[in-house]
């Protein structure tokens, strides 16, 4: 039997033979994040919400001077939700669709820890939640929980600019076989770097990759691809992140050139989608 109880300003907790005395605080400091001006409302599944959220935070970027890159983007436009998050070398994008949503277009960005608390929270089924939000504070409400989550007050840059409007080349290529092939490549990829170069011919997509001790791996997958020979270099975590993150059996890599950066996706769907910046190797 556990027994709590307050004794000036201790709490004590007493189980068995057992006794803990712990320093309270005023109740007086406690931060009130209650608000009940919420400007917008929207309704959607928990299992929706849970899947975009894991499908965009690792983009996020980590402790970034720009502070809005420290958070994900939720925007209300056109009956749906789009979530956004990138830390400047990697972009994730995905949509949930809302019923009866409110008129008008909408921006918040919230911070990264609150993003991780509501994805844990969250179960993945059918239930609802509801999403309210203010000029200041963003809150989730269901029928086991109520989160409120303060918002980062800033302007999230312009993310439809990096997004590839046209590209000549695409491979389609097993999602699970080029995970697979990928995390075997990483493992004697640069520590600090982590690329991997991609190289496609026709129905063939090679991997390799070296470290500064002169180690190398090298891998290769069929694919579907019919365009000219290509050489390109990416970070190996973020096409594992993106990969990892669909649910589809084929994932589709859009290209240009060496230089451009790819649109990764599940053939035959518009989203999630993942831009990724190449790199020279």
């Amino acid at each position: 039997m556990l027994d709590i109880r307050k004794e000036g300003d201790k709490v004590v907790v007493k189980a068995g033979r057992s006794r803990f005395a712990l320093t309270s605080l005023p109740v007086a400091d406690f931060p009130n994040l209650e608000t009940t001006k919420w400007d917008l409302t929207v309704g959607l599944t928990q299992g929706d919400l849970k899947q975009a959220l894991e499908q965009t935070h690792f983009c996020m970027a980590q402790q970034d001077v720009r502070y809005y890159l420290n958070g994900l983007l939720l925007e209300l436009r056109a009956g749906m939700l789009r979530l956004v998050g990138t830390d400047g070398h990697r972009m994730a994008m995905t949509e949930v669709p809302l019923e009866n949503a409110p008129a008008g277009e909408r921006q918040v960005i919230m911070p990264r820890k609150g993003v991780h608390e509501i994805s844990r929270l969250l179960e993945p089924n059918s239930d609802a939640v509801e999403l309210r939000w203010s000029g200041n504070h963003l809150q989730a409400h269901t029928g086991a929980f109520t989160f409120t989550s303060k918002l980062i007050d800033g302007r999230y840059p312009d993310y439809t600019k990096v997004l590839p409007t046209q590209q000549g080349k695409a491979v389609v290529v097993d999602r699970t076989e080029l995970r697979e092939a990928l995390g075997r490549a990483a493992i004697l990829s640069n520590e600090k770097y982590r690329g991997v170069r991609l190289g496609l011919s026709q129905n063939s997509l090679k991997l390799s990759a070296h470290n500064p001790e002169q180690e190398e791996a090298q891998e290769e997958v069929a694919a579907e691809y019919q365009g000219e020979p290509l050489e390109i270099g990416f970070n190996v975590t973020y096409l594992m992140d993106a990969i990892g993150a669909l649910v589809s059996d084929q994932v589709r890599i859009g290209l240009n050139d060496p230089n451009s950066s790819c649109l990764i996706g599940a053939p035959g769907s518009t989203y999630p989608q993942y831009v990724i910046m190449p790199m020279r190797l």
